[in-house]
């Protein structure tokens, strides 16, 4: 705490920044810190929320300008490191075509979204001077939320924070196996997945075998924005868009054995 009366705006840019880069690096344990000290005047309170806001942005930007070069390579590798890489890029997409710019005003706070959401949205070609107001905004108002609860319950943190440094070691050790068993959890759910999905998969030189038979209707369920940043399908394939497939499914042939085909 010492520390953190001393060094407290730099602190708080550093650990945002390099957790908005990329690593596993807690915030909010620092935001509530920060905020608690803003309450017992120490700081700044929305000289806090700027500096955290700031440190966001300089990473935003940098995945922002990956996306416009790089493409969807940096998505995809971003969710391949997330606790679910199965489903990340689909659900990214998704809730950025609903919404688009609107979606960095919450990004923050919603887990996997807040990593992808700056290359996605140069990906899809979205304004420079528009990405920054928006992220911006979203920046502000989750660092300001975080800052908040602190500023609120400086005394109840003062006395969690007494009780913590007596039990010691015993609290980090019960979140470090509760924290193992969710991500053993995960990572079972996603094995179970791979699995059943290498029993009904099928090869592109079998699949080419089955297209000359013509007995096989080919399903491409890719997001609109990959079909657009891609500018091709699978010959003969329906394309229809996994969000819109209740509402389209009659399109789809029932006499022939059915081929899905997804990102």
């Amino acid at each position: 705490m010492e520390f953190l009366v001393k060094y407290g705006y730099w602190v708080l840019f550093f650990n945002v920044l390099i957790e908005q880069v990329g690593f596993p690096l807690p915030t909010v344990p620092v935001f509530l810190a920060m905020g608690a000290l803003a309450g017992l005047g120490n700081f700044s309170f929305w000289t806090a929320v700027l500096i955290a806001a700031l440190a966001c942005l300089c990473s935003d930007v940098m995945w922002y300008r990956l996306g416009r070069t790089r493409g969807a390579s940096i998505l995809n590798l971003l969710c391949r490191i997330s606790l679910e890489p199965d489903s990340c890029v689909s659900n990214t997409k998704n809730l950025f075509r609903k919404l688009g710019a609107y979606a960095l005003l919450f990004a923050k706070f919603v887990p996997g979204l807040s990593a992808t959401a700056p290359p996605l949205a140069g990906l899809t070609g979205m304004g420079m001077r528009r990405f920054i107001v928006f992220d911006m905004a979203g920046a502000m108002a989750w660092s300001a939320s975080y800052l908040l609860l602190g500023y609120l319950f400086r005394n109840q943190l003062e006395a969690v924070a007494n009780s913590i440094s007596e039990t010691g070691g015993r609290v980090l050790l019960g979140m470090a196996i509760l924290l193992a068993a969710y991500i053993g959890w995960k990572y079972y759910k996603r094995r179970r997945f791979l699995h059943e999905l290498r029993v009904a998969r099928v090869t592109p030189e079998e699949l080419s075998k089955l297209m000359d038979t013509g007995e096989v209707a080919i399903v491409d369920l890719r997001n609109s924005l990959e079909v657009e940043y891609d500018g091709w399908k699978l010959p003969g394939a329906i394309w229809i868009d996994m969000q819109d497939l209740h509402e389209r499914h009659v399109e789809i042939p029932r006499e022939k054995e059915i081929i899905l085909y997804c990102s």
